[in-house]
């Protein structure tokens, strides 16, 4: 019985050094210097992408789309970019990520954070080479962050209570925004617009309240702003085009009627259901 036991903890013993595998089929595995070299080399090339289309003087970029679906864009957004390549680098997909975030609860400067965190990771990589440790270089960026936020705050000025300086930095806040976008020659025309509909929330930031329609034909210069609603349907035949002190229904149902396409009949019914039985 003792060389029984001998033999079952042998056993057990050579059962447990056995290695296992713990990732799926085709995973690969990445250590050391080789990961961290991947991920600098995944970064660096998303911030290489889209630094070219950063600023006022920044270049557009073609998105060709192939498939069932395909498309042409013409862009200079970050996000739009970004979300259209794809990409298997972790590293790189943080990036993508980021400005993601940038784009909803801001809705500007995702190029620029993405090239800005990219020549943190350019800077770092270098260090890394001199034997910093990333811990070291993060504690730096921590403070770095710290004295940049002071001196912004330092140099900011509030015109919260002066409505007319207060408008004049909306308008120029806008042109800046505006000035790396396609709409960089009328930029004047629409950071007014843009303004003046952001000053009729009155505060709420609920920019859900603001909508934009399109349509084909004329100038951009011919966009404007009205306070009301605007429904995009063509007025029925032989109703008139102008009512002056008229009620409105609003409803949050479909009312229309029209999809019985054989003109020239009359049919007679009784209830809305019979008219859906035709249709």
């Amino acid at each position: 019985s003792l060389a029984g036991s001998f033999l079952l903890l042998v056993a057990m013993a050579s059962l447990s050094l056995t290695p296992m595998n713990i990732f799926k089929a085709g995973a690969d595995e990445e250590r050391a210097e080789t990961a961290r070299l991947s991920s600098f080399v995944g970064a660096i090339a998303i911030g290489d992408l889209v630094k070219s289309t950063l600023g006022p003087k920044g270049m557009d970029k073609i998105l060709i789309s192939s498939g069932r679906d395909s498309s042409v864009t013409v862009t200079n957004d970050g996000a739009t970019i970004l979300k259209a390549i794809g990409i298997d680098n972790p590293a790189a997909q943080v990036l993508v990520d980021m400005s993601k975030v940038q784009d909803d609860e801001v809705g500007d400067g995702t190029t620029s954070v993405t090239v800005l965190a990219a020549e943190l990771l350019r800077e770092a990589e270098v260090l890394i080479a001199k034997k910093f440790h990333p811990q070291t270089i993060i504690a730096g960026w921590r403070q770095a962050t710290q004295a940049a936020r002071e001196a912004l705050l330092k140099a900011a000025v509030d015109h919260g209570n002066d409505d007319e300086k207060f408008q004049k930095d909306l308008l120029n806040i806008s042109r800046t925004t505006l000035s790396s976008k396609l709409l960089t020659h009328h930029k004047d025309h629409f950071a007014k617009l843009a303004v003046e509909a952001v000053l009729r929330l009155k505060g709420s930031g609920n920019l859900e309240a603001i909508h934009v329609i399109k349509k084909l034909g004329g100038s951009l210069l011919e966009s404007y702003l009205d306070e009301g609603f605007l429904l995009d349907k063509k007025i029925g035949v032989n109703q008139p085009k102008r009512i002056e002190n008229a009620k409105i229904l609003i409803a949050n149902t479909g009312m229309d009627t029209d999809k019985i396409k054989i003109f020239g009949s009359r049919v007679r019914v009784d209830s809305t259901a019979k008219v859906a039985e035709i249709e």
